[in-house]
């Protein structure tokens, strides 16, 4: 009995072995692109004989020509099918997760300051009007005060409308922020915000802050 279960362990360890020479490992990538780079350059060797029995010049060109373009494609094949094996180093594993894109998120392009005009409104205008019209006044009497009150109320509204814009002239911060996708934004502020070229941003309301 024993003798028969020895006999049947041999014959099942050498069926195995059997089958392990007969069915050769898969090569590397690198081997197989390396084999098909060199059967290739054999078949392009062949045709190239080939060419040779044409007798017309034309002809044998053409021939070399098209023997060149099927080499060249069997080499990018090999090659492409190379790359499909070999996974990418940067290419992220199975279970890595996609970063989040923050399109909210930028960076601060830009930070400019300029001096902002200010408007004139109609208090200035009355004040300076009033005030040139009581000047005028003093001028003289009967037709020619009456000319001069209308100047010097015209001139005192002008005046009062240029020392206005002048007293409410500020600065003004605008802030260029680069988004993804090539965006651009520009946000104003009425005060130094503190950012700086190379700052972190993002959205908040109708303005920025930093992340």
């Amino acid at each position: 009995m024993n003798q028969h279960l020895i006999a049947a362990a041999l014959a099942i360890a050498c069926a195995a072995t059997a089958q392990a020479q007969t069915t050769p490992p898969s090569p590397s990538p690198k081997a197989q692109v390396a084999a098909d780079t060199r059967e290739a350059a054999a078949r392009y060797r062949a045709d190239k004989a080939l060419c040779n029995d044409e007798t017309d010049s034309n002809a044998r060109l053409q021939c070399r020509r098209d023997a060149k373009a099927e080499y060249d494609a069997a080499l990018a094949a090999a090659k492409s099918r190379m790359a499909a094996a070999v996974p990418s180093a940067g290419a992220p594993s199975a279970g890595a997760m996609a970063p989040v894109t923050c399109h909210d998120c930028g960076t601060v392009h830009a930070v400019t300051i300029k001096e902002q005009a200010g408007k004139g409104g109609p208090v200035g205008m009355i004040a300076g009007g009033v005030g040139g019209a009581l000047l005028g006044r003093q001028i003289g009497g009967g037709t020619g005060r009456d000319l001069a009150t209308i100047g010097g109320a015209v001139a005192g509204a002008y005046a009062g409308k240029k020392i206005e814009e002048k007293v409410t002239t500020h600065k003004v911060w605008t802030v260029t922020v680069d988004y993804p996708n090539n965006i651009k934004r520009n946000f104003q502020f009425d005060k130094d915000p503190g950012f700086g070229v190379g700052d972190p941003v993002r959205n908040s309301g109708g303005s920025i802050v930093r992340r």
